[in-house]
């Protein structure tokens, strides 16, 4: 078995559907992108006693009939997974982390540093309450560290803005 946990090399999100994001909202948007492509670690879980097809892979994250839709496949589009997950255990926290985030960006306009790295130190566990939603979410299906559950939840958070 290799070191190198298996990892997602190609990611799309597809919001055609939804509003377009604000500046801010794009902005966190492509940070997560180019962090989670950098450095992730997501491994999808045989199921069935059948053995998933092993990575990398290309993940595409959608919503469709209110949920949030995982379709995992290998380097060479062999399907992986696809992964379907109810909205409503995330919902409250993606709120949460909407408001704080519109409060930190609003703080960093006009506070002072102290108030604003109190903000952001509330907008940094709420982000980590959704990542381990998210992977709690994905357990038995997808194996991923905290790091790539923070990035993945930052896009479910912009897929879930509209939705």
């Amino acid at each position: 078995m290799p070191d190198v946990m298996p990892r997602i090399i190609d990611i799309e999100i597809d919001d055609s559907a939804l509003p377009p994001p604000t500046p801010e909202i794009e902005q966190e948007r492509k940070v997560a992108v180019f962090d989670l492509l950098e450095a992730n670690s997501f491994k999808v879980e045989g199921r069935d006693g059948r053995a998933a097809p092993q990575g990398p892979y290309k993940l595409k994250l959608s919503i469709r009939d209110r949920r949030l839709v995982f379709d995992i496949r290998s380097e060479t589009s062999e399907i992986a997974a696809e992964i379907h997950l109810a909205l409503g255990p995330l919902r409250q926290v993606v709120k949460d982390y909407f408001q704080i985030c519109e409060a930190y960006f609003d703080a960093v306009k006009k506070l002072p540093p102290a108030q604003i790295e109190a903000i952001d130190m509330a907008r940094r566990g709420i982000h980590n309450e959704g990542a381990r939603v998210l992977q709690e979410r994905l357990e038995d299906k997808v194996t991923l560290d905290t790091d790539t559950a923070r990035r993945l939840f930052t896009l479910v958070c912009v897929l879930h803005f509209g939705g």
